[in-house]
């Protein structure tokens, strides 16, 4: 499937390591903010990003992909229905600008929502997920892990993050999730190269991508 989404949703301190490591409080909901289509671009594109904003940070994260459109659902398992595939996505964040938003209690949408800021993989099937709190991924920079997660450290799980989205913003078939990133995340450089790796429980998948 090859839907154009209506709207990119994502999840912010989902990981409660990476809260602090931003010096964030840990949350009692889910924190939620949108990127627009115009963000999304494939990981065989490569990265790109006005180095004249300052630093840009990755942020790896499990996204996945709404195949049944999805409002107001209380059920769980319901709920999980809707999503179709998964995949391995980078929110990418221009930092020294969102820092600077925040600090003029500013909206930050032009440090995370720029064109080319959600740069996804290619999409695995949902057949491969048989527990959804066992589904491990990380990310290297230049060879070396920066960030690895597990489902299991979320703070809110998928299918109570589809519950809660789903309170606030009606999904399209096509619309993505951005479930959040763990601990880890650091500055992009020109050059670097960088790897996925997704483990579920039926196969592992890798994908590289580089910095222009």
């Amino acid at each position: 499937m090859s839907v154009q989404p209506s709207k990119i949703v994502c999840v912010g301190r989902n990981y409660a390591d990476h809260a602090k490591e931003l010096g964030n409080a840990i949350p009692d909901s889910p924190v939620l903010f949108i990127k627009p289509p115009s963000s999304l671009i494939s990981l065989t594109d490569g990265i790109e990003w006005n180095q004249a904003l300052g630093e840009c940070h990755f942020e790896c994260e499990l996204c996945l992909r709404i195949d049944q459109p999805l409002s107001k659902q209380n059920d769980p398992q319901l709920a999980l229905q809707a999503v179709g595939a998964i995949t391995l996505g980078l929110d990418l964040t221009l930092r020294d600008l969102q820092n600077t938003l925040k600090n003029k209690g500013q909206p930050w949408e032009r440090a995370k929502a720029f064109d080319g800021a959600c740069v996804l993989a290619d999409w695995v099937d949902i057949s491969e997920i048989t527990n959804w709190q066992n589904i491990e991924f990380s990310f290297a920079q230049n060879g070396q892990i920066k960030q690895h997660g597990f489902t299991h450290d979320m703070l809110f799980d998928v299918a109570t993050l589809l519950v809660d989205i789903s309170q606030s913003f009606s999904l399209q078939v096509g619309d993505v999730i951005m479930t959040g990133t763990p601990k880890g995340v650091a500055a992009l450089h020109p050059k670097d190269q960088l790897v996925l790796t997704l483990k579920t429980q039926k196969g592992s998948h890798q994908w590289q991508t580089f910095c222009k």
